[in-house]
Formats: C-alpha cells, sequence, structure tokens
C-alpha cells in the first residue's frame, strides 16, 4: 500500500466481470460473453489483501471439461455436438424456443438475507462465498417467479427486502414485466428454507407488443414509487426462437427502432398499482438508472442514455484490438438525463401546456388523448457505470460517482459530478482504465460526500501492475492505492461489503 488508507475502511470489496474468452481452440464473440471472474480486495487495519477466482458454473465446468465452448451466451451460438443428424438438431431447435440460459453470472453481485449471489441478466444467479470467493449453489428464480430474464441492479429497501424484476415471455399468452420482492429474512420456523420461497411478485406490467418485450438493465425508485422505462430497444422472440437453427446469436435478435417511442411506468408501491396517466419521451437506448426522488408532486429521475445502440457493437472482441481506443468510436457519447415527471398534475390544464412546475429546463406537455410528452433536461455528458451514496437512493440527493467516457467504450477516469451546482471533479492518470467507483460512506458521515471512492485500475501497459486506488470522496484526492502484482481484468460491477456484514467462517 502507498499512502495512508482510514483506519475505519474494513471489509471486502467484491467484484464480477468476464475473466476467460478462449476455451481451448473456441473464442467467444463478445467482450460481455467471456467467463465470470470474481475477485476482491479485503481491507484489514490498514493492509489489502487481494483474491480472485473464477465463477465454478454448471457453464464455467460443461465448457472447461470439454475444452471447448458448450453453453451458448448471448453474443456467442455454441454448438454442443457437431456431428447430431438432421433428426437431432431439429429435435434441439425446438427445444431451444424459449432457450436454456447460462449461469455464467458475470454482471453483478447481490445481497439476499445474510447471502451473496452473483448475477447476470438470466434466470439464474449463483451463490457465493464472499471471503473465499467458492461457488455455492445455483438459484433458478424461474422455480419461484415466472421470469426468463431480470435484472442484474436490484434495488434493496429500508428493511433490507431486494426488489428486482424481470420479463414473463409468452407465459399463458401474455409477454409482461414482472417487480418481485425476495424478503430479507424467513421465519423462525422456517430457518432451513431460503428467502426465496417467500418471494412474491408485487406488480406486473403488461409489454406493449407479445414477441418484442423491452430490454432493460435497471430501474428506479423512489419512496413511493416504481419506475420502470419500456424503451424502443427490443428483443424480437420469434428471431431469438429461430437463432439457434440460422446459426446466429441471441444478440442479433435485438433491435432499436429510433422512429418509435419511449414508455414511463409509475408503479406506486403502496397500492402495488400502475398510475394510469401515460407518460412517454423520444427513442432512446439507457442501461443505468443513476437515482429518483419525488418533490411537490413530480417523480425527477436521472439515467444515463443513448440516442442509438452502438455501445453493444463496441465490445464485439474483433473491434477490441490493440488500436481499439483510436479505432473504435461510439456513434452516440452517454448523456446524463434528468426527467421531471409531475404525477399529481391539474386534470384540467391546457393542452400543449408544461406541466412541471418545479425550476427545471424539464418539461412534460399535456397532448390532446391526455397522454404527457417529457423531455429532460441535459445534466452532463460523457459519464457510465454511476454510483451514489445508496443512503441516498429514491431520495434528493447531488452527488453521482461514475466513469468518465467519451467517444470510446473504455473509461479513462472516474469523475464526481454535483447534480445541483453541475460542477465535476476527475481522476485520471496517464495510461490507465479505472473501473465503476463504489462509494464507501465513513461511519460517522454527516454529509452526502463523507467517506472514500474505491476503483480497481488496470494499466494500458501489461508489463505495469495493476492497483486499487482510494480516493477522498469530498475531495477526490488520492488517499492511497494498493498495488497488485498479477494480471487484473477490466470488470464491471461490484459492492462493498463493511466487516461487520461478513458472516464468519463458521457461521
Amino acid at each position: 500500500v502507498i499512502g495512508q488508507l482510514p483506519t475505519w475502511l474494513q471489509g471486502v470489496l467484491l467484484r464480477n466481470g468476464p475473466g476467460m474468452h478462449t476455451i481451448g481452440d473456441s473464442k467467444y464473440n463478445h467482450w460481455f460473453d467471456g467467463m465470470a471472474l470474481l475477485h476482491s480486495f479485503t481491507f484489514k487495519n490498514g493492509e489489502v489483501y487481494y483474491r480472485s477466482k473464477y465463477l465454478r458454473s454448471d457453464t464455467y465446468n460443461c465448457n472447461i471439461e470439454a475444452n471447448r465452448i458448450m453453453v451458448s451466451e448471448f453474443g456467442t451460438m455454441a454448438y454442443p455436438d457437431p456431428c447430431k443428424n438432421i433428426f437431432a438438431k431439429a429435435f434441439s431447435y425446438l427445444s431451444h424456443t424459449i432457450p436454456e440460459f447460462t449461469d455464467n453470472c458475470l454482471i453483478n453481485i447481490m445481497r439476499a438475507g445474510d447471502d451473496f449471489y452473483a448475477t447476470g441478466e438470466t434466470n439464474f444467479i449463483r451463490k457465493i462465498n464472499p471471503q473465499t470467493l467458492e461457488t455455492l449453489e445455483k438459484v433458478d428464480y424461474n422455480k419461484y417467479v415466472s421470469v426468463n430474464v431480470a435484472t442484474s441492479h436490484p434495488h434493496y429497501d429500508s428493511a433490507g427486502n431486494v426488489l428486482n424484476m424481470g420479463t414473463s415471455i409468452v407465459d399463458k399468452g401474455k409477454t409482461k414485466y414482472l417487480l418481485f420482492k425476495i424478503p430479507s429474512s424467513v421465519p423462525e420456523h422456517e430457518k432451513k428454507k431460503s428467502c426465496f420461497k417467500h418471494l412474491e411478485v408485487v406488480c406486473s406490467v403488461p409489454s406493449r407488443s407479445l414477441l418484442h418485450p423491452s430490454y432493460y438493465h435497471s430501474f428506479g425508485i423512489t419512496e413511493n414509487y416504481i419506475i420502470f422505462i419500456e424503451q424502443p430497444f427490443r428483443l424480437d422472440i420469434l428471431k431469438m426462437a429461430t437463432a439457434y437453427m440460422r446459426g446466429v446469436s441471441w444478440a442479433s435478435c435485438l433491435a432499436f427502432n429510433k422512429d418509435d417511442k419511449t414508455w414511463f411506468h409509475f408503479i406506486d408501491r403502496r397500492t402495488k398499482k400502475e398510475v394510469s396517466t401515460k407518460f412517454y419521451t423520444d427513442a432512446m437506448v439507457f442501461f443505468h438508472h443513476i437515482n429518483a426522488y419525488e418533490e411537490d408532486g413530480h417523480i425527477i429521475f436521472d439515467i444515463i442514455a443513448y440516442t442509438d445502440n452502438s455501445l453493444y457493437d463496441m465490445f464485439y472482441l474483433k473491434n477490441l484490438t490493440k488500436d481499439f481506443e483510436k479505432n473504435v468510436k461510439l456513434t452516440s457519447i452517454p448523456t446524463c438525463k434528468r426527467f421531471v415527471v409531475p404525477l399529481q398534475c391539474d386534470k384540467d390544464a391546457v393542452v400543449d401546456s408544461n406541466l412541471v412546475t418545479l425550476p427545471s429546463t424539464a418539461t412534460a406537455v399535456k397532448e390532446k388523448d391526455g397522454s404527457i410528452y417529457c423531455q429532460p433536461e441535459t445534466l452532463c455528458e460523457g459519464i457510465e457505470l454511476p454510483r451514489i451514496n445508496y443512503n441516498y437512493n429514491g431520495k434528493k440527493y447531488k452527488c453521482v460517482f461514475a466513469a468518465r467516457v467519451q467517444w470510446s467504450p473504455v473509461p479513462t477516469k472516474i469523475a464526481k459530478f454535483n447534480t445541483q451546482t453541475k460542477e465535476m471533479l476527475q481522476w485520471g492518470e496517464d495510461d490507465c482504465w479505472p473501473s465503476e467507483p463504489v462509494f464507501v460512506p465513513s461511519p460517522d458521515a454527516k454529509e452526502e460526500d463523507d467517506g472514500v471512492v474505491l476503483t480497481c485500475v488496470v494499466k494500458t501497459d501489461p508489463k505495469d501492475p495493476p492497483f486499487l486506488l482510494v480516493l477522498d470522496a469530498k475531495t477526490f484526492t488520492e488517499l492511497g492505492r494498493a498495488i497488485v502484482n498479477v494480471e487484473m481484468h477490466l470488470d464491471l460491477h461490484g459492492v462493498f461489503i463493511p466487516q461487520q456484514d461478513m458472516k464468519t467462517e463458521t457461521e
């Protein structure tokens, strides 16, 4: 460790991301397909311990045993047995209609009760030991709730319950988005049972199209509402059902329609019913919600949006060559947009009038049919992988910690953006690629940014060792760095687990 880490920083930073892209002679097509690699930094009395381990998913075990890719991922379709005859192929094709998805959970880490799970976007999650990174049991959401895919960005309420969303594809002739809750604890007399047995569906939102449900990576939450955005970036179910037969990946079954609308759904957390007014904006693609809150009858929510879906294409491995920073350019820059939506609006308001009464350049205009067309305020450009002080989740806030990306999809700096003053502080060094910054509040925090920001930094020259960076969240100045003499991969998302939240080995 170079520098001085705060004495109160005790716990584990646990991160997840794709780590292995070649198995035997076979290669994945897309960076997001790689085998999940977990890694952790344990902070103990000013020292830092590093550990990494591949997630031992069924997918990983199957691939390693065969020494080639056996299980399809989003951007890579796998054909387990090249010698199959035509009848067997047709049978495989039929059984792939809604495919058996991978359990290569490579995106994030979720907490449920006292346990931690590696998550992806399929119906499978894998329990892990956050101290040893050992892979434990596999959980199939589908056993408890009828979803084929689910987000890897759940929310946690004040009682520690998990709230998440998933899509139920053509179930009983309907396609719908389900919001479900996993309780943080189970009744005393059922101590042996898992919290998933008590999972409950909070509400459902019908998809606007039976065979073209919207893709989504996250959702928003305020004190009283859930915010779900149905974007015109959609999965084509018929194409997906024939993808195996046609020899194409599931990624090719996603399409963005730039002439379509983006619909906002607001679900009242008390009544479990959707607000009946129709709210929409122009076509956009987005992955990450930042935060949302309520003020004077309005819902204010901040997201990072794009004008097209070029981001996903950037990460095909054929594009990630040594010159890719020069060659690969996003055709749409990530933009931090603030929508201000008047939920309590006057029923007799004049058509074409702006119903936003808060000081903002965001507008919400009433149309002839009673629907409301929303236009956002642009807060800033060029940030992604946003994180906040989670104690302010669903509340009025000002600090966003994020990775700084311009036209290239790989972050070169990290930033702290103030949504109220629009000021931006940045940290960056030559030849450094930092990861998503994670904010950890100090134990006696009085203000939103009292604490530290943690990020793993990979050097562009493989001879230079990577390091974990610790910044003072208020000033964005460096407190210390822990240099790790191993190869480290670029990862996606992660979580900080304070020491007191870690079960001991005996437990």
